[in-house]
């Protein structure tokens, strides 16, 4: 009998211990890992034209005529000047489009980019 009052003894004194912790604020949380945004759009190797027609970096194709599957910076090169205006945007399939008009003495081209090669070339 005695033992057993001396186990209810140790058992309440352990609970009660329990009931006498001093701290009273939460554990602390990790921080959330900072988000990564994914990037947007495609992804092209070499320099791009901007909408001002220039290239956003040094052109450094080889093409030596203007033909389908050219760059775009490998066009303004061959050109030999900026061009008159460009339409850069996004097809509905996350391809990059760009339109570029050159307004010459005999017409005007407007060259069609996909992706940054050229699909076709338009003489109206």
């Amino acid at each position: 009998m005695r033992l057993k009052v001396l186990s209810c003894v140790a058992l309440a004194a352990l609970g009660l211990s329990a009931c006498n912790s001093t701290s009273s604020a939460p554990p602390p949380v990790a921080a959330p890992a900072p988000v990564v945004a994914a990037p947007t759009g495609p992804t092209f190797d070499g320099p791009l034209l901007g909408p001002d027609g220039r290239c956003t970096g040094t052109p450094t194709g080889t093409a030596t005529v203007i033909e389908p599957g050219i760059g775009e910076c490998d066009l303004v090169r061959l050109k030999g000047k900026p061009a008159t205006d460009v339409l850069v945007g996004e097809s509905g399939k996350g391809q990059r489009e760009v339109q570029v008009l050159y307004s010459e003495p005999g017409g005007r081209e407007l060259y069609f980019f996909v992706n940054n090669r050229l699909d076709r070339i338009s003489k109206p």
